[in-house]
């Protein structure tokens, strides 16, 4: 019987040429020992030869124990019935496969474990599925099949249909595109998906308070709290249309209006407050959201917070930083006119007398936020502006003439650029004139990557927020420092 055959039976196999060897011994041992009992019982030297039988007896048994340490005593594998290495190893090669193929799969067995898996990618994806029971679990099973885990979900029904929203965190090696296939064989349909990062995994209630809270706390957050609300979006807030007979809202119903990829809200000053996203339409649980944050903002009425910070120039004149609105419209007034023409002409770049018409828009939290310089006697001799444009964010700087040249500024700018770190910003932009050397030397002084455009004679200087930025510690007015 062949090894294989053994090894398939499982129990070894005994040859009949083994058992009459074992026999033929036993039979010699008896013989043997009865001579020997002779020789000692009737012989003439008898005792004698018994201890050399057990001298021996000695030596022999110490000789073999000398031996089996050394060399072992293990029965050949053909004895015992056990497999070889080769057939024990589970995932070797079969007799088909040839010595290369061997040797690859050898090598591959044994750089595996020490390899790096890919690291995980975490995915927001949106689709819409049948209202139906049993939709939902085919989804995630198919998710399952891809070794695709679901973080959180949210469902925002629907006329017809509901729309799944999906935190996912999948292997490195699945793209987009795979997710969306098994996706849409699952039942899902149109489906949306993009790259989401660690603020994502906040649940959706815990960031709904967060917003709330800074809403609360400032109104000029409610631009931002709207767009971190509803992802990537265009807020733009327009002032009330101007008639005859005096300031009329817009045709917005006091509830607001929801059209597919854009939502109208009435602002609480009386204008409108649009929301825009081109690529994903909104939900009627998104539009109730962001309508409930617009009447938390409304209630609370005009605020900003209240502190304040005592800073002291080169030249020993403490100064107050402190966030301005329109309550202080009265004072930027008094500034414009110490202010000299030139100053005037370089800040709003257009006719002088119409400086003070942008004072309301400028100061209104709803627009942005607005930092002023104030001196010990109260005087505003500085403005600092972060103008929400849109998707895109300006930064626009207004110092007296008579406090110019002393860091003022310099130290507004950086501030305004904290906050635009803190908002979540990717980039500012100045709209200056290329002879207006203050502005120019204060963005250069935030040793950021630049980048300058001539249009029509007018130099638009954008600043790039990365890591040299992200990096840093935001104070409580704004400031970004380093570390």
């Amino acid at each position: 019987m062949s090894d294989v055959t053994r090894a398939r039976h499982g129990r070894p196999v005994h040859h009949w040429r083994r058992d009459l060897v074992e026999l033929a011994a036993l039979f010699t041992a008896v013989a043997v020992a009865d001579v020997v009992a002779n020789l000692v019982g009737h012989g003439p030297g008898g005792p004698v030869l018994l201890a050399i039988s057990a001298l021996a007896l000695i030596a022999t048994a110490g000789f073999h124990t000398w031996w089996s340490r050394r060399h072992g005593h293990a029965p050949p594998t053909g004895d015992t019935g056990a497999r070889s290495a080769a057939q024990v190893r589970p995932t070797g090669p079969s007799a088909s496969e040839s010595p290369s193929e061997s040797e690859s799969e050898s090598q591959q067995s044994s750089v595996a474990p020490d390899g790096v898996a890919e690291p995980a990618t975490l995915w927001r994806m949106r689709t819409t599925v049948r209202d139906a029971p049993g939709s939902l679990a085919a989804l995630c099973t198919a998710l399952a099949g891809r070794q695709v885990d679901i973080l959180s979900l949210q469902t925002h029904p629907l006329a017809e249909g509901t729309v799944d929203e999906f935190l996912l965190r999948a292997p490195g090696e699945v793209a987009a595109s795979e997710i969306t296939r098994v996706v849409a064989s699952a039942g899902g349909s149109s489906t949306w998906i993009e790259r989401a990062d660690a603020h994502d995994l906040v649940d959706a209630p815990t960031r709904v308070l967060g917003l709330a809270t800074r809403t609360a706390l400032d109104a000029a957050e409610l631009p931002l709290a709207l767009r971190q609300l509803l992802g990537r979006c265009t807020i733009r807030s327009l002032p009330a249309a101007t008639s005859g007979k005096g300031r009329e809202p817009e045709s917005v119903p006091t509830e607001g209006a929801l059209e597919d990829t854009v939502m109208r809200l009435r602002a609480p000053e009386g204008g409108v407050i649009t929301v825009e996203r081109p690529y994903l339409p909104f939900t009627p649980t998104e539009f109730a959201r962001a309508r409930a944050l617009v009447e938390l903002d409304a209630r609370l009425g005009p605020r900003i917070p209240r502190s304040q910070d005592v800073l002291t120039l080169p030249e020993g004149n403490a100064i107050t930083v402190r966030r301005a609105d329109t309550g202080d419209l009265d004072a930027a007034r008094e500034m414009h006119e110490r202010c000299s023409a030139r100053t005037l002409g370089m800040r709003y770049h257009g006719p002088i007398g119409d400086a003070d018409r942008y004072l309301n828009h400028l100061l209104s939290p709803r627009f942005g936020r607005t930092l002023a310089v104030q001196t010990a006697s109260g005087r505003i001799v500085g403005l600092g502006h972060l103008l929400w444009d849109g998707d895109e964010t300006e930064v626009a700087l207004l110092v007296e003439d008579d406090w110019q040249r002393r860091g003022i500024g310099s130290e507004l700018l950086g501030r305004l650029v904290g906050m635009a770190v803190e908002a979540g910003c990717e980039s500012v932009y100045a709209v200056t004139q290329a002879s207006n050397t203050g502005m120019v030397a204060a963005m250069r002084g935030l040793e950021l990557p630049l980048d300058y455009q001539i249009e029509e004679g007018t130099l638009v200087v954008t600043a790039r927020l990365g890591a040299a930025v992200t990096s840093m510690e935001i104070n409580e007015f704004g400031r970004a420092e380093a570390p």
